[in-house]
């Protein structure tokens, strides 16, 4: 890509890699037809329809038509009423962290599963502890020898599970054991955030009984009431918009400056993110009628750095924008403090960032950014998801060209973020 060129006009927002993850794999407990309409056309969901295929899952995908619908994911189609492998090849396993919750899934619709240990992006330590623990108290026997787990269970019961911190993927686990499970299971200190609602919608109107509304992004409180498997049907689902493209986007301007237009945007889950957004000078507004969201960053003079943030769970800053916003506070004036506390080693772009000029300075869990400094364009590496999108924007800032080599990371999050940058006038191009 060649930078220093503003962003300017409309962009539509695929759909949410976190939301279909797991709705693809709460599909395995139901014996018959699912839909699901705007998946995203990334590398993670071939991953985890490939996972759900070597179970003997039957999974037909259709690309979207965009002359006739304004979604841009695909249609796809899983019928698992011929499901009986409970071995999940290790090749697809270790390349995606997600794949860990099928294991919630396989055990209340099988009794058993034997899966490798998830690999995925390097952001840090990611232990499974919390979903094995949660599913040992559901009932489950689990052996581990080496990277190799081993799950059974003659019957999963209810149980008050009460995990010691908020975990978006154990969370996840513990919902899809739970819903076969033989009694009522409370989930205490349970993620809030907005894909672990869209899951217990999708389980719920295949026939579950989750009760997760009223005070639960206050308490994070969830209550289960197994039902057999038999009482599950399909259902056919739209998978909502993905809120973390649609932060990196607004970023993307922040940095690069414009003004560009999002559509098909959740506008109620960006609130922390616009926040930040307009605390560093944007301008944004809102048109709930048309669920769009716009952001004016063409005042340069304007860009200023906000003194501190930090990540956390759902309703604050999100720990996968962590990445593009050190990109955005390079080009603001003044200093940013970050302080990541989600994930140890998120700051691996940062070396990335300091070889196209930036100033930052890393100490622990604490990023301070200097900003105003120019950025000249390099050949970077992307290490991860995330951390690869946050280069792409830097090189939309850099004067001279920007190449991002190992872009395969940002396949597996972003259904083409080279066309989309493109669309918004930027000189960008995928190579060889």
């Amino acid at each position: 890509m060649e930078g220093k060129k503003p962003l300017d006009g409309r962009i539509q927002i695929q759909g949410s890699k976190n939301a279909a993850l797991p709705i693809l794999a709460a599909c395995m407990l139901i014996p018959g037809l699912c839909v699901l309409n705007n998946c995203p056309d990334i590398t993670d969901i071939e991953c985890m329809c490939s996972l759900l295929k070597s179970t003997g899952a039957v999974i037909n995908t259709v690309a979207a038509d965009t002359k006739t619908t304004t979604q841009t994911g695909n249609r796809i189609e899983i019928n698992t009423c011929s499901v009986r492998g409970n071995r999940l090849p290790e090749r697809y396993v270790s390349a995606m962290r997600s794949s860990v919750i099928m294991m919630g899934a396989m055990l209340g619709r099988l009794g058993e599963v034997y899966v490798n240990y998830p690999g995925g992006c390097v952001i840090g330590e990611r232990p499974i502890d919390l979903h094995l623990y949660g599913l040992e108290k559901l009932g489950a026997q689990i052996w581990i020898e080496g990277n190799h787990i081993h799950a059974y269970a003659d019957e999963l019961k209810g149980a008050v599970i009460d995990f010691p911190f908020s975990s978006v993927g154990a969370t996840q686990n513990i919902i899809l054991a739970a819903v076969t499970a033989r009694g009522t299971t409370v989930i205490k200190n349970a993620a809030r955030e907005p894909e672990i609602t869209e899951l217990c919608k999708f389980l719920n109107r295949a026939g579950a009984c989750i009760d997760y509304s009223g005070t639960m992004l206050k308490t994070g409180r969830i209550v289960i009431q197994g039902v057999e498997l038999s009482k599950l049907h399909g259902v056919t689902y739209d998978i909502i918009s993905d809120r973390i493209v649609a932060g990196t986007y607004l970023f993307a301007a922040l940095a690069a400056g414009g003004e560009i237009t999002l559509e098909n945007i959740p506008i109620r889950q960006l609130d922390s993110i616009c926040d930040t957004i307009k605390g560093m000078g944007a301008v944004i507004a809102v048109d709930e009628v048309r669920n769009e969201l716009a952001i004016d960053a063409s005042d340069r003079d304007k860009i200023v750095n906000l003194s501190y943030i930090q990540t956390d769970v759902y309703p604050d800053f999100p720990t996968d924008l962590q990445s593009p916003l050190l990109v955005a506070a390079c080009m603001a004036k003044g200093k940013l403090v970050v302080r990541e506390k989600i994930f140890s080693s998120r700051f691996r772009i940062v070396e990335e960032l300091q070889r196209m000029g930036a100033e930052i300075s890393i100490e622990g869990d604490t990023a301070v950014v200097t900003g105003g400094r120019e950025l000249e364009g390099r050949t970077v590496i992307a290490r991860e998801l995330r951390g690869g999108a946050a280069l792409v924007i830097a090189g939309l800032c850099a004067s001279g060209i920007t190449t991002v080599a190992d872009s395969g990371y940002i396949r597996r999050g972003y259904q083409d973020i080279v066309g989309d940058f493109a669309g918004l006038g930027a000189h960008i191009r995928y190579v060889d």
